[in-house]
């Protein structure tokens, strides 16, 4: 189930957007995919972004499902249904935004909203076969979405293409101008662990491109993945640790945030040594290069019925969650290999180089084509 309340604002656009869930709505529950926020008010307000979605004349035409309060990877949903993945029927749709990547896999809107705390944007993408942006951080406004305190979690658009991805920025961005790639952009290829289905159909997808790049190794990349989860236990068990006590969570989410509690704030501050350090090294890679490269995912997404126990699955978000400690943005191009399996291609830029980003996307999905 992708759609979770249609019919939300009704204008005179021509763009139908969708929403997540975790974004406020004025008069309506923002519920976050849980059985234990249906009796929260409705939103007194819309959310910043939505303000700018309504002052652009677009239709907001529905709310999007996702893994419960945003803490999960696979987007099963078991309180309000699994949304389908409508390419790859028997995988995941990927989490947390799930609902919104596969909203627009099903061409249901033209394009929509996801958060990104550690990956929910892009992996979800990758999992549906669609383009998702995660912003720099703090480059679109988090007023109105929940939960309203986060030092990683990002707003960014899904859409079906990056012209489409360009023009949701500039809408719920409005500083966002969109830029020219006119020459081959300087690219490294971060080397990371994936499974070689996963590199050969990125690396063909380069040579179809005739795209140069250089292979660089990141020291503090793998130390990243994990300082992102400690970071991201500690915020949450602030944000959701009262709900543990309605037993009215899944037992998946609710076994993460009793374990989350666990988290110390020292273990907080050792993280924020990892993310200062993995900070400095990927400024100065991209002092060297235009955009570093590295997959989405580090293998094919796995069958929903495997997935249950998303603990198994943490090491799906191996590849994205860096970049929410880092900050950088990062959009994930939808590939494919030659079996039909979804591959994502990760691109990441500097900080605040989100309009050139989408331009060498352009510049390179072009090339591939």
């Amino acid at each position: 189930m992708n759609i979770i309340s249609e019919s939300v604002h009704k204008g005179n656009g021509k763009l139908k957007v969708m929403v997540k869930d975790t974004i406020d709505i004025q008069g309506l529950k923002t519920i976050a995919g849980s059985r234990a926020l249906l009796d929260v008010e409705p939103a007194q307000d819309d959310a910043e972004v939505v303000k700018n979605i309504l002052k652009a004349d677009c239709e907001i035409i529905a709310k999007t499902n996702l893994h419960e309060l945003a803490f999960g990877i696979t987007g099963i949903n078991h309180a309000f249904g699994t949304p389908i993945n409508p390419k790859y029927p028997e995988l995941i749709p990927g989490g947390s935004s799930s609902g919104s990547a596969a909203a627009i896999a099903a061409k249901q809107a033209d394009f929509t909203l996801g958060t990104d705390t550690g990956g929910s944007i892009r992996m979800p993408a990758a999992c549906c076969g669609v383009f998702g942006l995660k912003p720099t951080f703090g480059r679109v406004s988090r007023k109105g979405v929940y939960p309203p305190s986060s030092s990683l979690d990002c707003v960014g658009p899904f859409a079906n293409s990056v012209e489409m991805i360009e023009k949701a920025m500039q809408i719920i961005d409005p500083s966002f101008k969109p830029a020219e790639c006119t020459s081959a952009p300087k690219l490294a290829v971060l080397d990371v662990k994936a499974d070689d289905v996963i590199w050969n159909c990125i690396h063909q997808a380069l040579q179809k491109a005739n795209l140069q790049t250089t292979s660089e190794k990141v020291e503090h990349f793998d130390a990243a993945y994990d300082a992102g989860m400690q970071i991201i236990n500690y915020e949450n068990w602030q944000a959701f640790g009262e709900l543990t006590k309605t037993g009215l969570i899944g037992p998946d989410v609710n076994n993460r945030l009793l374990k989350a509690a666990e988290t110390t704030l020292e273990q907080v501050k050792q993280a924020e040594v990892v993310k200062q350090q993995l900070t400095q090294e990927l400024d100065a890679l991209l002092e060297k290069y235009d955009a570093l490269i590295l997959p989405t995912l580090p293998q094919i997404p796995p069958k929903v019925a495997e997935a249950e126990n998303t603990v198994a699955f943490l090491n799906l978000t191996a590849l994205v969650r860096p970049f929410n400690l880092s900050r950088h943005p990062a959009i994930s191009v939808p590939l494919e290999t030659s079996e039909g399996l979804p591959v994502g291609l990760q691109i990441v830029s500097k900080h605040q180089n989100d309009e050139k980003l989408c331009a060498i996307v352009k510049f390179c999905v072009d090339a591939m084509q």
